[in-house]
């Protein structure tokens, strides 16, 4: 049996404010084609198929037409909630979606109950585990307690109720007959994962991470979450989001797993790159440099991030950016060699500074300036004339 892991499409996402559904539905609708010419029998969606938990009905109608051509090239899907999603949205009419080849592993008491899919070796038993945020999935799982040698959860933590979750599908798993083999779907965050900008944390009380060991014991695990592609372990992977989704991942080269199961058990996995609908760029130097130095022509078609070094801040600057570079979504202002940009605590900021003195700061922080002299009178004038207002307020 061949296996497509893809995971963190992010549906309906965008990127610094511009609208990525198109680039998103060419990206996923690809995904078919591969299907096609490499004879995938099932893809696995392991988590965050939306990038909210009510998402636009242009992303759901995005993500349907996505699912249909995956369906339609030959592959039964399985996909399991994310951080991301509301995993009652997600498996809304689940028992339908069933009938044709979609199925949608949502619900935490039934994570121990795995899609059974047959080749010529027999059954492979998907397991979907639905992102469990600890407190409320610990009150899920101790809900059904006692069934079926199921435990409770003591601890707290995403350790916990994952181990818990992880020990029903091995206690299931040791039911069927031998050589039944066996994939988990799964969204966390593994020690020894590398996080992007773009993963929204998932930490309770400071942690996160989940050791790779809980998931002993099968033969695949389709990691979500973290949006680079890695391997923690030959079966314990991260296949990484389809798309960037911050400038942190600009050196990803963005891919899925496919993944080869034969009669024993895990047998080979690939790796296949997928195309960039728009690729990312960086550049930095004074706004002038910017606007006529004819090295930076490649970036014209890029996702771009700006950081201008000009002594003082360019007025309507960003504007300026995008008549040569359209796609440009980020600018900072950095003064080369210029003022400290250390950050402050607001309480230190402003610590023995009258009005005065706050507002000329607010205008040389702003202009990269002093004000000048005529400039100071406006400002000493507006205040008093605030002070008088609110004094007959």
């Amino acid at each position: 049996m061949r296996l497509l892991h893809t995971s963190d499409w992010h549906v309906g996402r965008t990127f610094h404010g511009r609208d990525l559904l198109a680039e998103q539905e060419t990206v996923l609708s690809g995904l078919a084609d591969l299907v096609a010419d490499e004879h995938v029998d099932v893809v696995v969606v392991a988590g965050d198929l939306y990038d909210r938990a009510v998402p636009s009905g242009e992303a759901v109608e995005t993500c349907v037409r996505v699912l249909g051509r995956l369906r339609a090239a030959g592959a039964q899907l399985v996909v399991t909630p994310g951080n991301h999603d509301s995993a009652a949205r997600v498996g809304a009419f689940a028992e339908f979606a069933a009938a044709g080849g979609l199925h949608l592993r949502t619900r935490i008491s039934e994570l121990h109950q795995p899609v059974l899919i047959d080749d010529e070796h027999g059954p492979v038993a998907c397991y979907g585990i639905p992102y469990l945020e600890p407190d409320p999935a610990k009150q899920a799982l101790n809900a059904t307690a006692g069934v079926a040698g199921a435990s409770e959860v003591a601890a707290r933590g995403h350790t916990a109720v994952l181990t818990e979750a992880m020990n029903r599908i091995r206690a299931d798993l040791a039911t069927r007959a031998g050589g039944t083999r066996s994939v988990v779907l799964a969204h966390g965050f593994v020690t020894g994962g590398d996080a992007s900008d773009s993963e929204r944390t998932i930490a309770v009380g400071g942690v996160e991470q989940v050791p790779g060991s809980v998931f002993d014991g099968v033969d695949y695990v389709a990691l979500g979450h973290l949006h680079g592609p890695q391997r923690l372990a030959e079966h314990l992977r991260y296949s990484g989001s389809p798309l960037a989704y911050s400038f942190s991942e600009a050196r990803q080269r963005k891919s899925v797993w496919l993944v080869d199961l034969d009669a024993p058990g895990l047998s080979n996995v690939q790796r296949r790159e997928l195309p960039v609908p728009r690729e990312l760029g960086t550049a930095e130097g004074t706004l002038e440099q910017l606007l006529t130095d004819p090295e930076h022509a490649e970036l014209a078609d890029r996702f771009l991030s700006v950081t201008l070094t000009d002594e003082v801040r360019p007025v309507d600057a960003m504007r300026r950016l995008q008549e040569r570079f359209p796609h440009a979504v980020h600018l900072e202002w950095k003064p080369a060699g210029g003022r400290a940009t250390a950050e402050l605590h607001y309480s230190e900021a402003v610590r023995g500074r009258d009005d005065v003195a706050l507002a000329d700061g607010f205008v040389a922080d702003c202009r990269g300036a002093e004000p000048s002299t005529g400039e100071r009178s406006l400002l000493a004038e507006a205040l008093r004339a605030v002070d008088v207002a609110e004094v007959r307020e």
